[in-house]
């Protein structure tokens, strides 16, 4: 008699239970990646042949985010001019590590704490101050150090 009673008992419960849970919603990509900051103002102006702001990886670069992207023509070399605003400085340091990684025979620039090295056949200068990840792509190092010094003097 017990068992009879258990089993009813059991029955009645499993037909208690509730709803099977309703499955999430899918998070967007446009929802993860939120839009870039415009931060044009702080480029020099000068030499300037056009200024846009990319929403996604910046450079061409899967791991990037968006970020402002400069060009310049200067003394017949064209160069790019980055900029990315990252949620934290130590995001920043995290997107530099990432880009380091990916660059041929990386130096480290004690003066500035970022690095320089090729990307293919394109050198790039990379700093990275507070929250901001910065760079020069197109330039030799003796060119872009001094204008990533003036750059990083905007970033403050």
């Amino acid at each position: 008699m017990r068992a009879f009673w258990l089993a009813g008992a059991l029955a009645l419960l499993s037909a208690c239970s509730s709803a099977p849970p309703k499955p999430e919603a899918p998070v967007s990509a446009a929802a993860a990646a939120p839009k870039p900051v415009d931060e044009s103002r702080r480029f020099p102006l000068a030499d300037q042949t056009s200024m846009r702001l990319v929403d996604d990886h910046v450079l061409g670069k899967t791991f990037l985010p968006g970020g402002n992207v400069a060009e310049y023509r200067r003394k017949g070399k064209t160069y790019r001019q980055v900029l990315v605003h990252a949620k934290s400085a130590e995001a920043a340091a995290l997107l530099m590590f990432d880009y380091k990684g990916h660059l041929r025979e990386a130096k480290y620039l004690p003066h500035m704490g970022g690095y320089f090295g090729m990307d293919a056949a394109t050198p790039v200068y990379l700093f990275q101050k507070g929250a901001f990840l910065a760079g020069f792509a197109g330039l030799p190092e003796k060119e872009a150090d001094p204008l990533a010094r003036q750059f990083a003097a905007r970033l403050n």
